[in-house]
């Protein structure tokens, strides 16, 4: 367990006129705990932490009369019975999300590793055959033939089927003159990194490479507008101004991006209305997407750390689009 951590979370439990936070095996333990134990994490102000076996043995650590009490948001009904506490209960998170956002330098490494292993996944796809596989078959082979350590998911899409956002990868078989989307996540040490890019097969369908052009471009804004004191929602603006000025904004995913960590998707969000001030060490994603249907789409998408000096890309994969041999 991190001192560092422990003493951040307990002031800020001060500040907030809470009594005790109990966690249960989730990514806020891991977070507080340095790692994610079968039982409950119970935290009081001036006393040691304490690990219970289950809930009702963590009610036996809280305070008696606590009236204020902070609790992991994938607590069960059960467990919360269990707790048998006569007090205001609200979301562990509202302490620990602005914690988790800014992450120590040792988060940042771990993240910057996970994202060099989507790279490589990235590097590889360059280098495959693609005419005549199926998106499923892709899909798992780079996942198998990268060598990167800690890869935990890839996916890809090709022809229309990119134009679906969330796409699974299927049977659909990859010919030349196919677009082609492949997003890697991967993990290290528990922190979590995601990376896309948008391919052709053998020559671009018509109009793609300009609509990959652009992707690029909005890209780029919003790398731009990563800074100390903007907003996540500042980051969406930067990015959907280039999309819609280019005449894709109806074809646009409205929302550019999120943080990234401990989980694959965590606050900030970078969508309209977020206005969650950016900080120093805080890790985002940045992937603006565009979807034509039944014709194609893509994003391109990194993972952003935002420094004193502004945003610093930590993946490396070239970002322009690579005609695949056939």
């Amino acid at each position: 367990m991190t001192a560092e951590v422990v003493a951040a979370v307990l002031a800020r439990m001060a500040e907030t006129g809470l009594d005790a936070m109990v966690l249960r095996p989730s990514s806020d333990q891991r977070y507080v705990a340095g790692r994610e134990a079968e039982g409950f994490l119970v935290l009081v102000p001036g006393r040691e932490p304490g690990f219970a076996a289950g809930a009702e043995e963590a009610a036996a650590l809280l305070p008696a009369g606590a009236a204020r009490v902070a609790v992991d948001g994938e607590m069960r009904a059960r467990e919360l019975f269990a707790l048998r506490v006569a007090a205001d209960l609200v979301l562990a998170s509202a302490v620990l999300e602005p914690l988790r956002a800014r992450k120590r330098p040792q988060e940042a490494a771990a993240i910057g590793r996970a994202s060099a292993a989507a790279d490589r996944v990235l590097a590889v796809a360059r280098e495959l055959p693609w005419y005549g596989a199926t998106e499923e078959g892709m899909a798992r082979r780079l996942a198998g033939e990268s060598g990167a350590p800690g890869v935990v998911a890839v996916t890809v899409a090709a022809g229309e089927n990119t134009a679906r956002p969330g796409h699974t990868p299927s049977g659909r078989v990859i010919n030349p003159g196919d677009a082609v989307q492949v997003r890697v996540t991967a993990v290290d040490g528990g922190y979590h990194a995601h990376a896309s890019r948008g391919f052709v097969v053998a020559e671009p369908p018509e109009d793609y490479d300009a609509l990959h052009a652009v992707l690029v471009l909005a890209g780029d804004a919003a790398l731009a507008a990563v800074r100390p004191g903007a907003t996540a929602a500042d980051v969406d603006a930067a990015a959907w101004t280039v999309l819609d000025e280019s005449g894709y904004g109806p074809y646009a995913t409205r929302g550019t991006g999120h943080g990234v960590g401990l989980d694959p998707r965590e606050p900030p969000w970078l969508v309209p209305g977020d206005g969650t001030p950016l900080a120093p060490g805080m890790t985002l994603v940045v992937e603006p997407g565009v979807h034509v249907p039944d014709l194609y789409g893509a994003r391109v998408g990194d993972v952003v750390e935002c420094t004193e000096s502004g945003g610093r890309p930590m993946n490396r994969a070239p970002r322009a689009l690579h005609v695949l041999d056939p």
